[in-house]
């Protein structure tokens, strides 16, 4: 059969031309940074615990791509949440291999959201150093903002990420030695001490005879000193368990978080295994401004943490066995998976992703609060600020009453918190005359509400 050659030089053209078109949309899709230190070790043939796992071989060198190559890579992620909603899969186990909070919380939604209403499935993850607060808790309570600055890390971590996660809780600190875990199981199935007593037996398997979980359900190693005769299946008694308020007190290694909806019912919890920041956790969760903010919202219970003593990957494998042990019933894992810093090019995916960056869902997702600082020379402030904007701003001079005070007010009123990013800086523009007093005020406001640098203020 013959063409014309005009047609035949268009279909070489094409079929030259397309592949490099696909390639060069392919890589939209990747993500900017790679968290990964070792970006081939996203997908092995064998997870760590013990179960094969379905995985995708891909290209260092994408320019190697043909058109089915790259296809292939996006039926990959399309059959990933066609497998995850699939009916059939009742219990299901993922393992991130990303060490990127706003992704993995992202992927964690994703399963909440796409996964069959009678399924129950395991995600398991390691994140970076950051700070993750509730979703209705007030960064400026929570945590020490100033020390998220580039100019003030704190050597041996480098940058700290702060995040607000979709479920409510207190605020956490996660790290490399810090193994997170998250159970998304039918409403009706769930209570808030059935996983974390999962996680206790399989803490026990691995010598942990002093972990249980306590009375606000989150996981405890007792130190009592004097070993005393306990049944060993019970999850919330060990033999060094003491009566309530006898020193000295359980350290916390667990602290848990949940998310309700109509049919499902989402648990996740950290697991301090051997963080090697554990000194100076308490620094960043530790606000100077505290005492000086009046929130609304979730408030953090300070307990005292340790690190229990086990390696990540060997506890990851346990928890992973344990956790198939208590859903025998249901059978083998019908999916057990490698998940990494690919997934991004999920849509939903990532459209999850890029909130959980967006300023909007850090700061302006804050329940109201009331700001009162005493500034010297005898002047006080009284800030409300609601979901990120500045309400109202009134001063109380003792001495006299300053045109510099209503100059201030007319800047700040209804202006979100982010458009401000520092005080000094927004008020000297604004407010004239610029004198001693404006200058107090303005360095007040920057050491008890700093606004820090936000992933995508810095993109």
């Amino acid at each position: 059969m013959t063409m014309a050659p005009s047609r035949g030089i268009s279909l070489w053209c094409a079929r030259y031309t397309l592949p490099r078109c696909l390639i060069s949309c392919e890589k939209v899709l990747v993500p900017r940074r790679s968290y990964s230190s070792r970006p081939e070790a996203l997908f092995s043939a064998k997870s760590d615990g013990g179960f094969p796992l379905q995985h995708t071989q891909h290209s260092s060198q994408t320019r190697h791509f043909g058109r089915s190559s790259v296809l292939s890579h996006r039926r990959h992620f399309s059959s990933f949440t066609e497998r995850l909603a699939d009916p059939a899969n009742k219990l299901q186990s993922y393992i991130s291999h990303s060490n990127d909070p706003y992704l993995n919380l992202s992927i964690e939604d994703h399963i909440l959201r796409k996964s069959p209403p009678d399924s129950t499935i395991l995600f398991l993850y390691v994140n970076r150093p950051c700070l993750v607060i509730g979703r209705n808790q007030n960064p400026w309570t929570e945590v020490n903002l100033a020390m998220l600055s580039a100019q003030t890390e704190s050597p041996g971590i480098g940058a700290v990420d702060l995040v607000r996660r979709r479920s409510g809780g207190g605020t956490v600190f996660h790290d490399q030695g810090n193994l997170n875990w998250s159970i998304t199981c039918p409403r009706g199935d769930f209570t808030r001490d059935k996983h974390a007593e999962m996680v206790v037996r399989a803490l026990r398997k691995q010598g942990i005879d002093r972990a249980r979980v306590n009375e606000r359900h989150d996981i405890v190693l007792d130190q009592g000193h004097k070993k005393h005769d306990s049944d060993l299946e019970d999850t919330h008694r060990t033999p060094y368990t003491l009566d309530e308020g006898v020193p000295p007190r359980p350290l916390k290694v667990s602290g848990s978080a949940y998310k309700l909806t109509r049919q499902r019912a989402l648990h996740h919890a950290t697991t301090l295994l051997s963080s090697p920041n554990l000194r100076i956790i308490s620094q960043y969760l530790r606000s100077p401004a505290k005492n000086s903010i009046q929130a609304k919202g979730v408030e953090s219970v300070s307990s005292p943490i340790s690190n229990i003593g086990l390696d990540v990957k060997a506890f990851q494998k346990r928890l992973r066995e344990e956790f198939a042990h208590m859903y025998a019933d249901l059978g083998q894992p019908s999916i057990v998976e490698s998940v990494g810093d690919d997934y991004l090019a999920i849509p939903d995916i990532k459209k999850g992703y890029e909130e959980l960056r967006t300023e909007e869902w850090m700061w302006s997702q804050t329940p109201q609060f009331d700001v009162e600082i005493d500034v010297k020379d005898e002047v006080s402030i009284h800030m409300n600020v609601h979901h990120g904007v500045v309400k109202s701003f009134d001063t109380v001079d003792i001495s006299r009453e300053s045109d510099t005070h209503a100059d201030i007010r007319d800047a700040l009123l209804g202006q979100t918190l982010q458009s401000i990013r520092d005080w000094t800086m927004f008020l000297h523009s604004r407010v004239e005359p610029w004198d001693a007093q404006a200058a107090s005020i303005a360095k007040r406001l920057d050491e008890l509400v700093p606004i820090p640098d936000f992933p995508s203020s810095r993109t």
